[in-house]
């Protein structure tokens, strides 16, 4: 294994808050075209810029309000090799786009180094097909060999963790997780539910955690969940030692099911006050978890509500 960054273990008291839906914010709220659901792009693009930058501060000001620390990302999420192509990258131009991504993200967190009292870079990492089919086909040793070229990228980009993301299927998940201990990179694997409360391709979220954690004996920091609503997770969460490896949970705004939101074209923020209640809930019966955020259709106003019901009293 190569010379590993470490990512913070648990420490009482200390609770991270993520950035919420990037995509669905910038899409719906501001009027922003994503072509394949790409954020990079927009970075070539100086009104974009401007929004996004405003967008991440309101962010981090609810960070700051709340006394948490930041795990902040959100705009790499399709820069991998078969989307950088759809969009058409060369290779170089796709490894340039994450570089700018990460530093794009360190810029506006040098604005809060006084406000909050730390602030970890994370690099996101999207399946190499689409987040809602079922992916059934990639193979781990494909899926190691494909986000490698990501993740050898984070890794010259000095991430505190690669995140992957809205992951669905258990060879993808074990080969991501295989890549990134022999490249050298902390990761973290964000699975996401269906309306059956399991992951798209038919596990559990209990037999995928087992199974991954057997297959690579142990590498990832940590799981967590997202995009997907608590009326989606909670059924899934069940008593076992895997629960206490998810750390967290970033969730739907919405109670619709996924499809029915890509389909409906705007913003469906759901009841934020609700939301926060349910992620209340789910932190009190479990403590241990300490990276909160949001999914498709949150940010600021969710995470605030979030933030007040998952923090201690």
């Amino acid at each position: 294994m190569s010379d590993q960054k470490s990512f913070p273990f648990q420490k009482e008291g200390r609770f991270y808050l993520t950035e919420g839906g990037t995509e669905t914010e910038i899409m719906y709220k501001y009027g922003f075209e994503l072509p394949h659901f790409a954020m990079f792009p927009l970075l070539d693009n100086p009104d974009a810029v401007s929004t996004m930058r405003e967008i991440f501060r309101s962010y981090l000001e609810v960070v700051a309000k709340h006394g948490m620390c930041a795990l902040m990302g959100g705009l790499d999420y399709r820069a991998s090799p078969d989307w950088g192509e759809l969009l058409g990258y060369s290779p170089q131009g796709l490894a340039e786009a994450n570089h700018q991504s990460i530093d794009f993200l360190r810029e506006i967190a040098k604005e809060y180094s006084s406000d909050i009292p730390e602030i970890l870079i994370q690099g996101l990492i999207g399946p190499r097909g689409d987040a809602y089919e079922r992916n059934e086909t990639i193979t781990e040793d494909e899926a190691e060999d494909y986000h490698s070229v990501q993740l050898e990228t984070l890794k010259e980009a000095d991430v505190d963790l690669a995140l992957a993301i809205t992951f669905n299927n258990i060879p993808e998940s074990i080969g991501v997780a295989r890549a990134a201990a022999k490249i050298g990179v902390p990761l973290g694997i964000s699975l996401s539910l269906d309306s059956t409360s399991k992951l798209n391709s038919g596990p559990s979220l209990a037999e995928a955690i087992d199974t991954i954690e057997a297959e690579t004996n142990r590498s990832p920091e940590f799981y967590s969940i997202n995009c997907s609503h608590p009326v989606e997770y909670e059924p899934a969460i069940e008593p076992g030692d895997w629960i206490h490896r998810v750390r967290g949970v970033r969730p739907n705004a919405s109670k619709m099911e996924k499809i029915a939101l890509c389909q409906i074209g705007h913003l469906e923020d759901g009841d934020p006050v609700e939301l926060g209640e349910l992620c209340g809930d789910l932190a009190r019966r479990y403590p241990h978890m300490d990276i909160w955020g949001g999914c498709c259709g949150t940010w600021n106003t969710h995470l605030d509500e979030i933030a007040k019901n998952i923090l201690p009293a």
